[in-house]
């Protein structure tokens, strides 16, 4: 099973992984050592009235940790906590930053990361910061820069429904007030996205929730958790293999 960013005990094993423990020489020597760079991308947004507003961030940052945690040459930079949450508007602590701010944010970040790492990986969360991070994307491979979007697919409620709930108490089970967890609008998104668009979640949400997440459990979060790890490593092998250890020929 995968380590869970929950079991980190901050020891000198987890900071070696995060780019901001390190010294700026420490970062040249892991860079030399062509180190992949991931920034887990996420929103501060209403996650219903039972998960907290960070749920997107977590997930990706935790996707992030685990992707380190198997592979030495991922380093961990701080994640992104604001993104394009329009839809979530009129829900209070909601906080975003709109589609054009976060193109211009990550093209930047992503342009001075490159001047210490060749290989950058975008691990995105909210599905609102979709179309800003394929721009973002697309121009800075276009500059012969290897920045790379990891979008993660599972089957299960759009947003605070069971899925994220499940995945949530797996990580960070007492922050989510599961006594409040109740089904919001639980129609497939194809069916709601014009709506989504046309006017945004509380439209269609009065709590915030698009699926159900009565009935979720930790289990099933570490198994989503465990899933889309596998997925992440393997993508990202296929972009960047790992380089295999040189064999000492016997005389």
């Amino acid at each position: 099973m995968f380590e869970s960013v929950a079991d980190h005990s901050g020891g000198p094993a987890d900071q070696a992984r995060a780019v901001a423990d390190l010294t700026w020489p420490e970062a040249g020597e892991r860079a030399a050592a062509d180190a992949i760079l991931a920034v887990a991308v996420g929103a501060t947004e209403q996650h219903g009235p039972h998960l907290p507003l960070s749920t997107d961030t977590d997930i990706a940052a935790a996707l992030c940790a685990r992707l380190a945690a198997a592979r030495p040459d991922v380093l961990v930079a701080p994640a992104i906590p604001y993104g394009a949450s329009g839809e979530h508007a009129g829900f209070p602590g909601t906080l975003s930053i709109g589609q054009a701010a976060l193109e211009l944010l990550v093209v930047e970040l992503c342009r001075s990361a490159t001047d210490t790492f060749d290989r950058i990986l975008l691990v995105n969360w909210h599905g609102g910061n979709l179309e800003p991070l394929r721009r973002a994307e697309t121009l800075l491979r276009g500059e012969s820069r290897d920045v790379r979007v990891y979008l993660p697919r599972y089957q299960g409620d759009p947003h605070a429904g069971r899925a994220e709930t499940a995945v949530q108490l797996a990580l960070t089970p007492d922050r989510v007030r599961l006594d409040r967890a109740e089904a919001g609008d639980v129609r497939p998104l194809a069916q709601l996205m014009p709506l989504l668009r046309d006017a945004g979640v509380r439209s269609v949400s009065a709590n915030g929730v698009l699926g159900d997440p009565t009935g979720a459990d930790a289990d099933e979060g570490v198994a989503l958790l465990d899933h889309l790890t596998t997925d992440l490593l393997d993508r990202t092998r296929l972009w960047w293999p790992v380089a295999a250890p040189e064999r000492t020929l016997r005389p």
